[in-house]
Protein backbone atom coordinates (compact mmCIF):
# COMPACT_ATOMS: atom_id res chain seq x y z
CA UNK A 1 0.00 0.00 0.00
CA UNK A 2 1.15 3.35 -0.66
CA UNK A 3 -0.15 6.90 1.28
CA UNK A 4 -2.32 9.33 -1.03
CA UNK A 5 -3.32 12.40 0.74
CA UNK A 6 -5.66 11.27 3.89
CA UNK A 7 -6.08 7.65 1.61
CA UNK A 8 -3.90 4.58 1.14
CA UNK A 9 -3.95 3.61 -2.57
CA UNK A 10 -3.07 -0.33 -3.55
CA UNK A 11 -0.53 -0.03 -6.03
CA UNK A 12 -0.90 -3.48 -6.79
CA UNK A 13 -3.42 -2.70 -9.87
CA UNK A 14 -0.42 -1.35 -11.64
CA UNK A 15 1.15 -5.01 -11.98
CA UNK A 16 -2.26 -5.09 -14.77
CA UNK A 17 -3.10 -1.14 -15.40
CA UNK A 18 -4.50 -2.28 -18.93
CA UNK A 19 -6.89 -5.17 -17.57
CA UNK A 20 -7.91 -2.76 -14.21
CA UNK A 21 -8.44 -0.20 -17.04
CA UNK A 22 -10.63 -2.02 -19.07
CA UNK A 23 -12.60 -4.22 -16.36
CA UNK A 24 -13.20 -0.25 -14.39
CA UNK A 25 -12.91 3.19 -15.48
CA UNK A 26 -12.56 2.53 -19.23
CA UNK A 27 -14.88 -0.74 -19.71
CA UNK A 28 -17.26 1.72 -22.09
CA UNK A 29 -14.06 1.59 -24.25
CA UNK A 30 -13.40 -1.96 -24.67
CA UNK A 31 -14.31 -5.01 -26.74
CA UNK A 32 -14.51 -8.85 -24.85
CA UNK A 33 -14.58 -12.48 -25.29
CA UNK A 34 -14.48 -14.44 -22.40
CA UNK A 35 -11.78 -13.05 -19.67
CA UNK A 36 -10.02 -11.12 -22.38
CA UNK A 37 -10.63 -7.63 -23.29
CA UNK A 38 -8.70 -4.89 -25.50
CA UNK A 39 -9.41 -1.21 -26.74
CA UNK A 40 -11.73 0.15 -29.71
CA UNK A 41 -9.04 0.09 -32.25
CA UNK A 42 -9.63 3.61 -32.95
CA UNK A 43 -8.87 4.48 -28.72
CA UNK A 44 -5.71 1.94 -28.19
CA UNK A 45 -3.75 -1.15 -29.57
CA UNK A 46 -3.63 -2.59 -25.51
CA UNK A 47 -4.97 -5.90 -24.54
CA UNK A 48 -5.28 -7.76 -21.66
CA UNK A 49 -5.66 -11.67 -20.39
CA UNK A 50 -5.78 -12.39 -16.74
CA UNK A 51 -2.25 -12.42 -15.07
CA UNK A 52 -2.20 -16.64 -15.17
CA UNK A 53 -4.02 -16.85 -18.58
CA UNK A 54 -4.73 -20.57 -20.14
CA UNK A 55 -4.97 -21.69 -23.35
CA UNK A 56 -8.46 -20.91 -23.75
CA UNK A 57 -8.12 -17.31 -22.53
CA UNK A 58 -5.56 -16.83 -25.40
CA UNK A 59 -7.95 -18.57 -27.69
CA UNK A 60 -9.93 -15.88 -26.81
CA UNK A 61 -7.79 -13.22 -27.31
CA UNK A 62 -7.03 -14.20 -30.53
CA UNK A 63 -10.65 -14.54 -31.48
CA UNK A 64 -11.49 -10.99 -30.00
CA UNK A 65 -8.43 -9.43 -32.28
CA UNK A 66 -9.28 -11.60 -35.43
CA UNK A 67 -5.94 -13.87 -37.13
CA UNK A 68 -2.90 -12.08 -37.75
CA UNK A 69 -3.57 -9.20 -35.53
CA UNK A 70 -1.66 -6.86 -32.95
CA UNK A 71 -1.74 -8.30 -29.53
CA UNK A 72 -0.34 -5.21 -27.61
CA UNK A 73 0.49 -6.74 -24.16
CA UNK A 74 1.79 -4.01 -22.93
CA UNK A 75 3.43 -3.71 -19.71
CA UNK A 76 1.71 -8.01 -18.83
CA UNK A 77 4.19 -10.26 -17.60
CA UNK A 78 2.33 -12.89 -19.52
CA UNK A 79 3.87 -14.80 -22.96
CA UNK A 80 1.94 -15.64 -25.36
CA UNK A 81 2.18 -19.65 -26.91
CA UNK A 82 4.65 -19.86 -29.22
CA UNK A 83 2.60 -19.45 -32.57
CA UNK A 84 1.91 -15.67 -31.90
CA UNK A 85 5.25 -14.43 -33.63
CA UNK A 86 6.96 -11.37 -31.86
CA UNK A 87 6.50 -7.88 -33.15
CA UNK A 88 8.09 -5.82 -30.80
CA UNK A 89 9.85 -5.51 -27.13
CA UNK A 90 11.07 -2.72 -25.42
CA UNK A 91 12.23 -2.64 -21.62
CA UNK A 92 10.89 0.35 -19.97
CA UNK A 93 9.91 1.53 -16.50
CA UNK A 94 6.91 2.43 -14.44
CA UNK A 95 7.05 5.22 -12.45
CA UNK A 96 4.77 6.37 -10.00
CA UNK A 97 4.21 10.10 -8.13
CA UNK A 98 5.68 10.26 -4.45
CA UNK A 99 2.95 11.70 -2.34
CA UNK A 100 4.49 14.72 -1.81
CA UNK A 101 5.26 15.16 -4.78
CA UNK A 102 4.36 18.85 -6.45
CA UNK A 103 1.25 19.19 -8.25
CA UNK A 104 1.20 22.46 -8.93
CA UNK A 105 1.55 24.17 -12.00
CA UNK A 106 4.92 25.81 -12.55
CA UNK A 107 5.48 29.28 -14.55
CA UNK A 108 6.14 29.18 -18.19
CA UNK A 109 6.24 32.00 -20.74
CA UNK A 110 2.53 30.11 -22.44
CA UNK A 111 -0.87 29.70 -21.53
CA UNK A 112 -1.61 25.75 -20.56
CA UNK A 113 -5.23 24.81 -22.29
CA UNK A 114 -7.55 21.75 -22.14
CA UNK A 115 -7.65 19.82 -25.13
CA UNK A 116 -10.95 18.86 -27.02
CA UNK A 117 -12.64 16.93 -29.72
CA UNK A 118 -11.73 19.78 -31.89
CA UNK A 119 -8.09 19.55 -31.30
CA UNK A 120 -7.92 15.87 -32.36
CA UNK A 121 -6.13 16.72 -35.42
CA UNK A 122 -3.20 18.94 -34.02
CA UNK A 123 -2.76 16.28 -31.32
CA UNK A 124 -2.31 13.71 -34.06
CA UNK A 125 0.25 15.71 -35.95
CA UNK A 126 2.06 16.32 -32.72
CA UNK A 127 2.79 13.39 -31.49
CA UNK A 128 3.50 12.03 -35.32
CA UNK A 129 6.04 14.07 -35.06
CA UNK A 130 7.36 13.53 -31.56
CA UNK A 131 6.45 9.72 -31.43
CA UNK A 132 5.62 9.51 -27.57
CA UNK A 133 3.93 6.44 -27.90
CA UNK A 134 0.69 5.07 -29.76
CA UNK A 135 -1.53 7.98 -30.02
CA UNK A 136 -4.78 7.34 -32.14
CA UNK A 137 -8.19 9.06 -33.28
CA UNK A 138 -9.87 8.38 -30.33
CA UNK A 139 -7.12 8.22 -27.74
CA UNK A 140 -8.21 11.75 -26.51
CA UNK A 141 -11.29 9.89 -24.90
CA UNK A 142 -9.40 7.78 -22.27
CA UNK A 143 -8.64 11.26 -20.28
CA UNK A 144 -8.24 14.76 -20.13
CA UNK A 145 -5.01 16.60 -22.38
CA UNK A 146 -4.10 19.98 -21.99
CA UNK A 147 -1.46 21.74 -24.43
CA UNK A 148 0.26 24.71 -25.30
CA UNK A 149 -0.34 26.34 -28.81
CA UNK A 150 1.73 29.10 -30.14
CA UNK A 151 0.68 31.21 -33.40
CA UNK A 152 -2.72 28.69 -33.33
CA UNK A 153 0.43 25.70 -33.38
CA UNK A 154 -0.18 22.94 -31.02
CA UNK A 155 3.66 22.83 -29.72
CA UNK A 156 3.11 20.66 -26.49
CA UNK A 157 0.60 18.47 -24.61
CA UNK A 158 0.37 15.78 -21.94
CA UNK A 159 -2.87 13.89 -20.74
CA UNK A 160 -4.10 10.93 -19.08
CA UNK A 161 -4.67 7.79 -20.70
CA UNK A 162 -4.76 4.29 -18.34
CA UNK A 163 -6.96 4.43 -15.40
CA UNK A 164 -6.49 1.48 -12.62
CA UNK A 165 -8.47 1.90 -9.81
CA UNK A 166 -7.20 4.66 -7.69
CA UNK A 167 -4.80 5.62 -10.49
CA UNK A 168 -3.97 7.60 -13.59
CA UNK A 169 -1.59 7.39 -16.10
CA UNK A 170 -0.01 10.11 -17.62
CA UNK A 171 0.80 10.03 -21.25
CA UNK A 172 1.51 11.33 -24.46
CA UNK A 173 4.10 14.09 -22.88
CA UNK A 174 4.86 15.64 -26.35
CA UNK A 175 7.16 19.06 -27.40
CA UNK A 176 7.65 20.18 -30.93
CA UNK A 177 11.46 20.35 -31.77
CA UNK A 178 10.83 23.91 -32.00
CA UNK A 179 9.66 24.51 -28.50
CA UNK A 180 11.91 22.10 -26.05
CA UNK A 181 14.10 23.52 -23.34
CA UNK A 182 12.03 26.03 -22.18
CA UNK A 183 9.94 23.79 -19.55
CA UNK A 184 6.52 23.14 -21.43
CA UNK A 185 6.96 19.34 -20.54
CA UNK A 186 7.25 20.19 -16.64
CA UNK A 187 4.20 22.76 -16.65
CA UNK A 188 1.99 19.98 -18.54
CA UNK A 189 3.20 17.45 -16.51
CA UNK A 190 2.62 19.23 -13.26
CA UNK A 191 -0.74 20.42 -14.36
CA UNK A 192 -1.76 17.08 -15.24
CA UNK A 193 -0.91 15.73 -12.01
CA UNK A 194 -2.61 18.31 -10.07
CA UNK A 195 -5.72 17.18 -11.34
CA UNK A 196 -5.22 13.60 -11.04
CA UNK A 197 -3.88 14.28 -6.76
CA UNK A 198 -7.17 17.05 -6.87
CA UNK A 199 -9.47 13.69 -8.00
CA UNK A 200 -7.93 11.25 -4.93
CA UNK A 201 -5.78 9.45 -7.09
CA UNK A 202 -2.30 8.92 -7.68
CA UNK A 203 -0.39 9.47 -11.14
CA UNK A 204 2.04 7.10 -12.14
CA UNK A 205 3.26 6.54 -15.78
CA UNK A 206 5.77 4.48 -18.18
CA UNK A 207 8.78 5.57 -19.97
CA UNK A 208 11.34 3.38 -22.05
CA UNK A 209 14.31 2.47 -20.33
CA UNK A 210 16.96 3.81 -22.39
CA UNK A 211 15.19 7.22 -22.24
CA UNK A 212 17.21 8.63 -19.26
CA UNK A 213 16.25 12.19 -20.06
CA UNK A 214 12.62 12.11 -19.65
CA UNK A 215 13.67 9.82 -16.89
CA UNK A 216 15.51 12.26 -15.02
CA UNK A 217 12.71 14.77 -15.96
CA UNK A 218 10.50 13.01 -14.22
CA UNK A 219 11.98 12.09 -10.89
CA UNK A 220 12.65 16.15 -10.57
CA UNK A 221 8.30 16.10 -10.61
CA UNK A 222 8.78 13.40 -7.70
CA UNK A 223 8.24 10.51 -9.62
CA UNK A 224 10.21 7.39 -8.65
CA UNK A 225 10.65 4.18 -10.62
CA UNK A 226 7.95 1.10 -9.11
CA UNK A 227 9.20 -1.76 -11.60
CA UNK A 228 10.97 -2.59 -14.69
CA UNK A 229 8.62 -4.06 -17.29
CA UNK A 230 8.63 -4.59 -21.05
CA UNK A 231 6.52 -3.88 -23.65
CA UNK A 232 5.51 -6.21 -25.58
CA UNK A 233 3.12 -7.31 -29.14
CA UNK A 234 2.70 -10.09 -30.69
CA UNK A 235 0.52 -11.23 -33.67
CA UNK A 236 -2.46 -13.43 -33.36
CA UNK A 237 -2.25 -17.11 -35.41
CA UNK A 238 -3.67 -17.52 -38.23
CA UNK A 239 -3.08 -14.52 -40.71
CA UNK A 240 -1.63 -13.92 -44.11
CA UNK A 241 2.38 -13.60 -44.80
CA UNK A 242 2.17 -10.24 -45.20
CA UNK A 243 -0.33 -9.59 -42.04
CA UNK A 244 2.50 -11.28 -40.19
CA UNK A 245 5.51 -8.96 -40.90
CA UNK A 246 2.90 -5.81 -41.12
CA UNK A 247 4.42 -3.63 -38.31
Amino acid sequence: MVSSGDADVSSTVLDDPVGESLRGHHAHLARRVGGTAAYLPEVATFAAVLLEPTPSDWADLAALLGPGELADLFSASVEPPADWAPVFSLEGVQMVADPRAPAGGVPVAADVVELGPADVADMLALTGVTRPGPFWSRTDELGTYWGVRENGVLVAMAGERLRPPGWTEISAVSTAPQARGRGLASALVRTAMRHVVDRGERPFLHVAAENSGAIALYERLGFEVRRRVRFHGHRTPGGTPEALVRP
